[in-house]
Formats: C-alpha cells, sequence, structure tokens
C-alpha cells in the first residue's frame, strides 16, 4: 500500500499526487472491480429469468395433470404428484427471492463503493 507521502500514477505512468491520486486510484479500483460486478449480475439476471420460466412450467404442468385427473374415467390420484409440483414451485418462488436479494445487495453494494473507497483512501493518506 502506498505511503503517505507517495503519490498514485496515471495510466500514462505520471504520479499523481493527493486528491487527484486517491480519485485515480478509487476509479481504477472500481474500472478492475467492474467486469466481475458485471458478470455476476449478468448470471443473476440470467437465473432469475430461468427460475421464471421453470415457475411457468410447473403452473402449466401442474394444471394440465389437474385436468387429466378430473378427465379420467379410471380412478388415477394424481392429487400427490401435483402436490409436489406445487412444492417445487414454492421453492423456486423462495431461490428466486434470495436471489432479488442478493442482486439488490449487489447493486447497493456498487452504489456506494465509489464513495466508501474515497473515504478509506482519504483515511490512509
Amino acid at each position: 500500500m502506498a505511503g503517505p507521502g507517495s503519490a498514485a500514477v496515471s495510466g500514462a505512468g505520471t504520479p499523481v499526487a493527493g486528491p487527484a491520486g486517491r480519485d485515480l486510484f478509487a476509479e481504477g479500483l472500481l474500472e478492475f472491480l467492474r467486469p466481475a460486478v458485471q458478470q455476476l449480475d449478468s448470471h443473476v439476471h440470467a437465473v432469475r429469468e430461468s427460475q421464471v420460466e421453470l415457475r411457468e412450467q410447473i403452473d402449466s404442468l401442474a394444471a394440465e395433470l389437474c385436468r387429466i385427473n378430473e378427465d379420467q374415467k379410471v380412478a388415477l390420484d394424481l392429487d400427490p404428484y401435483v402436490k409436489k409440483l406445487l412444492n417445487a414451485r414454492r421453492r423456486v418462488v423462495l431461490v428466486n427471492n434470495i436471489l432479488q436479494n442478493a442482486q439488490d445487495l449487489e447493486e447497493r453494494t456498487v452504489k456506494w463503493m465509489t464513495p466508501l473507497f474515497a473515504l478509506l483512501l482519504i483515511a490512509l493518506a
């Protein structure tokens, strides 16, 4: 870590002292972390989309099983399977809520990252 008397270095290799150096360092650190955060965000978004699709498929299958159960002349008890599907749907919704909370936390973390880095750099100076 740089000491109080040292300076940050710009992209051109030129030393930058004082608050401008801290700002440059914070910006560089954010740019370093940004691809990982964006990749995480896109993965969470993709998983949430697949969770919605899965929930829709479960709903469709449960409705189809209920329709088959009503149309059957032979006593075929599909209720346990419908209950299992509804339980799976509940778990999908739960996972989706957890993912939403994680994505909200990640967005808040990114939003407050710049000021926190600036405060940290001021404290270290």
